[in-house]
């Protein structure tokens, strides 16, 4: 055989190889077209051009300031959202992920683009049995048959990334196990790399639309969302870190039957934190429950730094007991760790926009890198009017006239919106989308922006700060007067409670009446 035969015998066996090989691998792991991403990327492609396209023609030679115009763009919007939830359902997983964090952007995003997205908290696809059974038997070396006397086959609940069932283990200890999707994590890197090239297309066509924090942040945080040995670390962390507060509980872990893909753990019976149907009929205090959260949530940011990131209704559960209501958390794939820097200015603003301070305000935005845009940042975090937070939003429940004006705004000011997300501190982007998520909760529950939210709130703005105070005394004196001083303004934030307490019972709305018919005789 010639040399110049032997080499290409050589070259075309090492590509036969190769190919072989290659395929040998992908049939193994259960990979097809699908997952190397042709077809989900070419989907994701022609539904965003088509969006770009409707919105480049629809909107061409169209007066801005009609009211036409505000008309035209609101089906656009609904159009394009309606068309990128069908592509994102049929594309699954991190797409799945992506439009659930968009359903919780209320007041951040045009309201068609979140509330069609909400839907998709409901509507996760589910992972047939047998394909979960392989991933328990790769991971854990035994079957379901063998380590669970009992396996329910419809799951108690189903997500973007993983799916729960319960379970019975040989000892008869009842058990939630949470298993991953078979073909999330092969997906996961090729979706990643197809929203940011997506984003950056679009963000290219139209300049105010820059969203890439929203493919950035998806991929950082996914690789731990999808580490269940993560999830399983957080969660006695939590545990340990809140323990202080009776109330909340934190499923056991059962390490043994634990892997990156499997998370086996105590099962807890609850009803959903916004379902009131269910308190009702369980003796529930919404307005207990709603103090509870926002007690725990404020702890967590405000204080702690350690900070549950998902807590959408279906990760919240509530039950009822002797000792009263608890709260129990599930789901701990993803936390946010804050810098004391960030946490300290981020409580300053609050304390400012409860206070009507709007110099405070400004400074504090500025310090959060929102510059001249202190205003529009106030009317997101708090989900509030200007004239609102202004006027002291302590004080005023929020009226539909308001809810409408928000919303209205979000539109409006879109662009801005877009150059804000991109330009505040990442570790604030969980943070929004964990405030609107509390925020749907508490309107579920009717129970949005009651003056107890805002005092717990206060209490840990005041209590972090003078945390911080107390970490740069360099006398007893000193101390003595930063300790004193945070007493006192807890005090009086108790005594503010008690006032409006009265004010909102019985002999408080009578004493009102009493105070309007004297005015009114005079």
């Amino acid at each position: 055989m010639s040399q110049h035969l032997l080499k290409r015998v050589l070259k075309y066996s090492v590509l036969g190889s190769g190919i072989g090989g290659s395929t040998f691998y992908l049939w193994k792991n259960d990979w097809e077209l699908t997952s190397i991403g042709v077809v989900r990327f070419g989907r994701a492609a022609y539904v965003a051009m088509r969006i770009a396209v409707d919105y480049k023609l629809s909107l061409r030679n169209q007066d801005r300031s009609s009211p036409a115009y505000h008309e035209l763009l609101s089906q656009i919007h609904l159009r394009s959202a309606l068309r990128l939830r069908d592509m994102v359902c049929k594309n699954g997983g991190v797409f799945i992920k992506v439009g659930q964090h968009v359903g919780t952007l209320d007041y951040l995003l045009p309201e068609e683009y979140v509330s069609s997205m909400k839907i998709l908290h409901n509507q996760a696809p589910q992972s047939k049995l047998a394909d979960l059974q392989r991933v328990v038997e790769e991971d854990l070396g035994n079957t379901i048959g063998e380590l669970f006397i009992d396996f329910d086959s419809e799951p108690i609940g189903a997500a973007s990334l993983a799916q729960v069932h319960k379970a019975t283990l040989k000892d008869g200890q009842v058990v939630a196990v949470k298993i991953q999707h078979p073909k999330v994590r092969a997906r996961s890197y090729v979706d990643i790399k197809t929203m940011e090239l997506l984003v950056r297309g679009l963000a290219v066509m139209f300049p105010g639309f820059q969203y890439l924090w929203l493919a950035e942040e998806t991929r950082k945080n996914l690789p731990l969302e999808l580490d269940f040995l993560k999830e399983g670390a957080n969660c006695e962390t939590v545990a340990k870190q809140y323990k202080h507060f009776s109330f909340l509980k934190v499923p056991k872990i059962l390490w043994n039957l634990s892997s990156e893909r499997v998370l086996t753990m105590e099962y807890f019976e609850g009803g959903k934190v916004d379902d009131r149907e269910y308190m009702e009929s369980h003796g529930i205090s919404v307005n207990e429950v709603s103090r509870k959260l926002g007690k725990l949530y404020s702890e967590m940011i405000f204080v702690q730094g350690y900070v549950h990131c998902d807590p959408h209704p279906g990760n919240v559960l509530v039950r009822n007991t002797k000792a009263g209501v608890d709260i129990i958390l599930l789901d701990h794939g993803l936390y946010q760790s804050l810098t004391d820097d960030f946490r300290l200015h981020y409580c300053k603003m609050w304390m400012a926009m409860i206070n009507a301070d709007v110099e405070g305000i400004k400074e504090h935005a500025t310090a959060l890198n929102a510059g001249d845009f202190y205003g529009l940042f106030a009317c997101m975090l708090a989900a509030r009017s200007w004239s609102s937070i202004t006027s002291g939003m302590r004080n005023r429940k929020v009226t539909e006239e308001e809810t409408d004006e928000i919303k209205a705004n979000a539109a409006e000011f879109l662009v801005q919106i877009s150059d804000l997300l991109n330009r505040i501190p990442r570790q604030l982007l969980l943070i929004l989308k964990t405030n609107d998520v509390l925020r749907g909760i508490e309107t579920s529950l009717q129970t949005r922006a009651n003056a107890t939210s805002f005092i717990n709130m206060s209490r840990c703005c005041v209590r972090a700060v003078a945390a911080d105070r107390l970490k740069n005394c360099q006398s007893y004196l000193e101390t003595f007067k930063v300790k004193l001083g945070c007493q006192w303004q807890l005090c009086k934030l108790g005594l503010y409670k008690v006032f409006l307490w009265l004010q909102s019972s019985f002999l408080g709305s009578h004493m009102f009446n009493i105070r309007n018919a004297l005015l009114l005789g005079r």
